[in-house]
């Protein structure tokens, strides 16, 4: 009999994705807090912080001219521009983290999702959405964050984001935040123990 290795190959990487609006950051929180043994992925982008985000714990804030010389030196797993401004995902730190055994946590966007999923095929894709359009809506504009046209641009971008739920994995609805938090670690908590993530041992003598 060949047991399977009590530790598994590598590190998990765990893609949330979501419109805007939808609560992905809290709920990307709250999975780091409640899950031993998984890490938050920080995106880097070229926008500006808002209230309250402080750099290097909610995005690493850089500039265009930076982001674009990253951009060539290939430190991005993928990349894109979305709303007018650069979003990235930092490739040394994924890397290491999935080689040590690491579980790692991105929440971008779904353009950077299907991107991730491309190049890293193990890559778990979970899609947050919201309980209805009108809820995303009123999300959105309790911001306060952005002017009518702003707004206007993030709900048409959030409808074509709708149209991929098929292209993930796992997909959760965001009405009850308790809820939905628990379900995805029951996702996470399963592909963590899916046999083929698990090296085969020695035979026993």
């Amino acid at each position: 009999m060949i047991p399977l290795s009590k530790s598994r190959k590598k590190g998990l990487i765990i893609i949330l994705s979501a419109p805007s609006g939808t609560g992905k950051t809290t709920i990307s929180n709250e999975i780091v807090r409640l899950l031993p043994g998984i890490k938050h992925v920080v995106t880097t982008t070229t926008r500006p912080p808002r209230k309250g985000e402080v750099d290097g714990v909610n995005y690493f804030f850089v500039s265009e001219s930076e982001f674009k010389r990253r951009i060539e030196k290939e430190e991005f797993f993928e990349w894109a521009k979305v709303h007018g401004d650069y979003y990235g995902t930092p490739r040394k730190f994924i890397e290491e983290s999935v080689k040590n055994g690491i579980d790692v946590l991105l929440t971008i966007d779904v353009q950077g999702g299907l991107s991730f999923k491309k190049e890293k095929p193990d890559s778990v894709l979970i899609f947050i959405a919201p309980p209805s359009e009108d809820v995303m809506k009123q999300r959105l504009y309790g911001r306060g964050t952005e002017d009518e046209k702003a707004m206007k641009k993030r709900i048409k971008t959030a409808e074509m984001e709708m149209t991929h739920i098929k292209d993930y994995d796992y997909w959760v609805v965001n009405d009850v935040l308790e809820k939905a938090v628990d379900e995805i670690k029951s996702v996470v908590i399963a592909e963590r123990r899916k046999v083929k993530r698990f090296p085969p041992g020695r035979k026993r003598s």
